[in-house]
């Protein structure tokens, strides 16, 4: 005997269609419908049928097995045999976080694809790997936030079964497991909530699609339906953490924000499975009460992302100023950024044409995410181009070191620890031919303003710009690969051996740099990370160096003498007290 329920305040009548027989289902408070089907278990195909309409699939389906215009699929989570009885989750003021998406991460594009390499990720060092958005989407190729069947993992990549073989697997091996989910839209293809109730909300937009109903009529069980997503995805598939898609995208005007009745109920889960659960948002607002304890008025939140790190990092590299990075090119901004995790807390920002953001005095460095580049930051370039693919391995490993020595979490991007020759590239694959068409028409037009010809911006809709984002294992052993994954390991392994990186104390980062000379050294308690972004060698002063020993360096001529250290051209050298 199997009880369904769907709420569906906007239908009148509600059948359960199974096998082609439609069962009347019956109305109970608040818009809610419910039957009780005796032959039906897990692995029963089913759909609902609003006013005699066509069959639609379940707003909170488990499995979608037939793609999102399909059937809904029963499982029960209760059948799967886990082994992490033991897992207590994984602490993310010292990890080190690893970005992947299940699709291009392996030949095999599955969660069983993943699982073959995970011992790699061992190797290299990372406490915990972050999964994009594996919520059902249309098509096969996706990047995952066109999502719509929110409760269901993609079919393709090995559904409900293969996810939690997947999340088993990792925490077999000591490795945590977040994952992204997006609550600020949904996909435009197979997304049929707006029949069932009011989903939605007009009095908002975002530049993705419909902006989701946090506040409005209605507003109560589509705060419900996110935070039983989430909640959802915690309890039975044991993940560890969510990192929250565009929160700034998300507007509600109640006096208790759904982040903040999210982050509640998150820890009240983790009090009642007496495990760790982490909650990461990425917001653009430069805001601290994201992340602020709700006791002090703030939403409970763990951590964020720092992009302002990343524009200030990735801009020094570069020299790159298009856009939002703009705003950023100095080593002064990166010394703010070292120093505060924000650059723009109340200062104007050119590419806004106004004042952006607001102090985050008091808060540790842990509370933010730091990287070099991410899916974001590579993918939507306009062919989706590496880190690797736009400055040389010297200046990399540079990159490499401030990120992994900094006070934040740091998190690399999929392939990024052996430069990855692979791009990164925008695809989809939409069943329907206009939508393919506008989407493909909207990217050129994005780029062209960048001065991109059409012709040169990869076809969304063409497999082989899939194909072409898929990562290259055969090139770990080869050079330049090879060097680049021994340095990546020896910074992880540095940060992971040395408890003054991961402390998150950022009262104790002193950047010192000569904005001209192109140097600049990072002092973290006892120790010295000292770059030279010039063009000719510097002999930099380590300031209180002396009795310092050198822990890493990414050049072999490298010579600390003195409390100085001789730096040449696009290296970088790590000091501190012997070990």
């Amino acid at each position: 005997m199997t009880t369904f329920r769907v709420w569906a305040p906007r239908a009148d009548q509600v059948d359960i269609d199974i096998s082609g027989r439609r069962i009347p289902m019956r109305e109970v408070a608040g818009g809610w419908h419910e039957v009780q089907v005796a032959d039906a278990g897990a692995g029963t195909d089913y759909a609902f049928v609003l006013d005699r309409s066509d069959p639609l699939p379940d707003p909170r389906s488990g499995s979608q097995p037939h793609g999102v215009h399909g059937r809904s699929r029963l499982i029960d989570h209760s059948s799967f045999a886990w082994s992490d009885d033991a897992w207590r989750g994984f602490y993310l003021p010292s990890a080190v976080l690893y970005e992947l998406h299940v699709g291009t991460f392996s030949p095999e594009g599955t969660f069983d694809g993943v699982i073959e390499r995970l011992d790699h990720l061992v190797d290299l060092g990372v406490t915990a790997v972050e999964l994009l958005p594996v919520a059902e989407f249309p098509g096969a190729r996706n990047w995952g936030y066109d999502g719509v069947a929110l409760f269901a993992p993609h079919h393709g990549y090995g559904g409900p079964e293969g996810l939690k073989r997947l999340v088993d697997a990792c925490h077999a091996r000591g490795l945590g497991v977040v994952l992204d989910v997006v609550y600020n839209h949904l996909g435009p293809e197979g997304n049929y909530l707006e029949r069932f109730g009011p989903y939605f909300t007009s009095f908002y937009a975002t530049p993705w699609g419909q902006a989701v109903n946090f506040d409005q009529r209605g507003s109560d069980e589509v705060r419900r339906f996110v935070i039983d997503n989430a909640l959802g995805w915690l309890r039975d598939y044991h993940i560890d953490g969510l990192r929250l898609d565009a929160v700034h995208a998300i507007v509600d005007t109640s006096a208790t924000h759904v982040l903040e009745q999210l982050a509640t109920e998150v820890a009240e889960l983790a009090a009642s499975e007496n495990r760790q659960l982490w909650l990461v948002a990425e917001s653009d607002l430069n805001d601290p009460r994201v992340v602020r304890p709700r006791d002090v008025g703030g939403y409970g939140i763990n951590a964020q992302w720092s992009d302002d790190f990343h524009h200030a990092l990735h801009t020094v590299l570069t020299a790159e100023d298009l856009g939002y990075y703009a705003d950023f090119g100095s080593l002064a901004d990166l010394a703010t950024a070292l120093e505060s995790a924000w650059v723009y807390a109340g200062r104007w920002s050119a590419s806004r044409g106004r004042a952006h953001g607001r102090p985050p005095g008091g808060l540790p460095g842990w509370c933010f995410l730091g990287y070099l580049q991410n899916h974001d930051q590579v993918g939507n370039r306009a062919v989706g181009d590496r880190m690797s693919a736009t400055v040389s391995i010297p200046r990399l490993k540079v990159g490499a070191a401030l990120y992994l020595t900094a006070p934040f979490v740091p998190m690399i991007f999929q392939g990024e620890e052996w430069a990855a020759s692979s791009p990164f590239q925008y695809f989809t694959s939409h069943e329907d031919p206009e939508l393919g068409r506008l989407v493909r028409q909207g990217r050129r037009s994005e780029f062209a303003a960048f001065g991109w010809a059409a012709e040169q911006v990869p076809d969304p809709q063409d497999p082989s710009t899939f194909e072409r984002s898929k990562l290259n294992w055969r090139e770990l052993d080869t050079p330049p690969h090879a060097e680049v994954l021994a340095w990546y390991c020896r910074l992880v392994a540095l940060r992971r051996s040395t408890s003054g990186l991961a402390d998150g104390r950022l009262d104790r980062v002193r950047v010192r740099y000569d904005e001209d000379a192109r140097w600049l050294v990072v002092e973290r308690g006892q120790l010295r990370v000292a770059a030279n972004l010039g063009e000719v060698e510097h002999k930099v002063d380590l300031g209180e160096g002396a009795g310092l020993s050198l822990l890493l360096a990414s050049d072999e001529r490298i010579a600390l003498d003195s409390g100085s250290v001789a730096l040449q051209p696009d290296s970088v050298a790590i000091c501190g007290p012997s070990r």
